[in-house]
């Protein structure tokens, strides 16, 4: 099977990034492959059909421990996996010790809220367990302040469903070499 690559920095700066339900961005080839229809016409050979059903069970745990989340606006939420074990979890909420409370009488998220993404990266730092060479699952795509995160502490692989509203973050993870996952149903 031959796959239709698209060059990364062509569909990172165009529409193709927020319209393809399904894709995956690989930076040693610095090529991004889409598919409308849960990645057929991908070969194995790019994106092992094992890869694809573990990343799919990953990432609907992700979006069941979303629903742990105190936040009205929207609930997200993470896993950090490596070796096939889930090493760390997080939500969208507010810090240990605060009241759970996210959004203010408007619905404007406070700035003590911390996300899921950045929740499960920093519960690491109090354990044993180190995310190199990990991968996030995650329900929405990481801000550019999580994306940081991500690159510093070594993760590796990036599984999203939704697209956050500032998308500049995802070419900054395949330029930082993470490989970039989209599942979008």
């Amino acid at each position: 099977m031959e796959e239709t690559f698209i060059d990364s920095e062509i569909f990172f700066s165009s529409e193709s990034l927020a319209q393809g339900d399904f894709w995956i961005a690989n930076p040693p080839l610095n090529k991004v492959a889409t598919s409308t229809n849960n990645f057929d016409g991908i070969s194995e050979t790019f994106y092992s059909l094992k890869n694809r059903k573990m990343d799919r069970v990953y990432l609907e745990m992700a979006k069941v421990w979303a629903t742990n989340s105190y936040c009205e606006r929207m609930k997200v939420g993470s896993l950090i996996v490596k070796d096939k074990s889930i090493i760390s979890d997080g939500y969208n909420g507010s810090p240990t010790g605060f009241p759970n409370i996210c959004e203010d009488a408007s619905h404007v998220t406070l700035p003590h809220v911390l996300h899921a993404e950045a929740n499960a990266i920093t519960k690491l730092a109090k354990s044993t367990q180190s995310s190199d060479g990990a991968t996030l699952y995650v329900t929405v795509s990481p801000c550019f302040e999580c994306s940081k995160l991500i690159i510093q502490s070594g993760i590796k692989r990036l599984v999203f469903k939704e697209l956050y509203r500032k998308l500049e973050s995802l070419k900054f993870l395949f330029d930082a070499g993470i490989e970039i996952v989209r599942f979008n149903k």
